[in-house]
């Protein structure tokens, strides 16, 4: 729980105060009954105490105040409300080391099977865009609500040399501020998910796509895919192809994302699985003030009935 107004919770600290003077008052009573050293008057004077019950109705009164002070500091939940207008941008890595054969059938035809399969399941209120990207990126599915075209797009990725996934980014945003004729004045709530197995060789660098996506308010979720075993053969050289997880991670850690790694199609599947199911809402606090509000008026209620029927007075 949260506090909208939590600078109001100080008045918390009177509480204390109030139960302080309420014991010093019954203190000053108990001193006044004593000074009737004749105890068959005092039994005249007051022949039943009330006992514990005179208390029952001071602590009613106190938790109804300390209720209404919790509500006066507006107390808040946090709900998630879906997204409207969302706008998922999936970036894949089609550099020529995705074409490495230690995830089956190979890093790039699992990539694309998990991909599609992710765009599949997303709710249909998602907009959903992919940018392919090796030396520089390209634009291959605009973002919107044609699940077919999107998916389509992923069949048509090609190899290419070197990685440039600050482009990506870059491309990524482009395509959400021209999603649609609001997006510049009032762009879409967006993600970026970028599947890659290297480290950024060409084009803008990753900072400068880091400080494009704070600006934008967009985050980066980034999937480190492949083992570090990975070999391609490259004009007769093998060449080694492990994941470089650690410029993926500064990506997403940078721009409030979330880093993910998968080392096979399964693993991929899920890490898939888990953000689309946080993709499709946003957090919002609610004002549940009321709530307090309520429950401190049946306090009050009850200190009140115990009061008429214990002493026939209101408190």
């Amino acid at each position: 729980m949260t506090f909208l107004s939590p600078e109001r919770l100080w008045l918390l600290g009177l509480l204390p105060l109030l139960a302080a003077a309420y014991t010093l008052l019954q203190l000053r009573r108990r001193q006044y009954a004593v000074r009737f050293t004749n105890l068959a008057l005092l039994s005249q004077v007051a022949p039943k105490r009330p006992g514990w019950r005179r208390h029952v109705a001071a602590v009613l009164f106190l938790a109804m105040i300390a209720l209404m002070m919790f509500g006066f500091a507006r107390p808040a939940t946090s709900v998630k409300v879906p997204r409207d207008r969302a706008t998922i941008m999936v970036a894949v890595d089609v550099s020529l080391s995705m074409m490495a054969r230690d995830v089956s059938p190979s890093r790039l035809d699992a990539a694309k099977a998990a991909a599609k399969k992710f765009i599949g399941d997303l709710p249909g209120r998602f907009n959903v865009g992919v940018v392919a990207f090796a030396g520089n990126a390209n634009l291959v599915a605009a973002p919107s609500a044609d699940r077919d075209a999107a998916i389509a797009s992923l069949d048509q990725l090609v190899l290419a040399k070197r990685t440039a996934i600050g482009e990506a980014v870059f491309t990524s945003l482009q395509a959400v501020r021209s999603f649609d004729s609001e997006a510049r004045q009032d762009p879409p709530p967006a993600h970026i998910v970028l599947l890659s197995d290297g480290d950024n060789t060409t084009g803008r660098t990753v900072q400068e796509a880091i400080d494009a996506s704070r600006v934008a308010h967009i985050p980066v979720s980034t999937i480190a895919f492949g083992t570090p075993y990975g070999t391609v053969d490259i004009e007769g050289e093998t060449t080694s192809v492990s994941v470089n997880k650690e410029t993926l991670k500064t990506l997403s850690d940078s721009t409030e994302g979330k880093a993910y790694e998968a080392a096979d199609a399964g693993q991929l599947d899920d890490v898939y699985r888990n953000i689309g199911s946080s993709l499709g809402f946003k957090i919002e606090h609610r004002d549940v003030a009321a709530r307090y509000t309520g429950i401190a008026l049946l306090f009050a209620f009850a200190a009140g009935g115990v009061s008429l029927a214990w002493f026939s007075r209101l408190p």
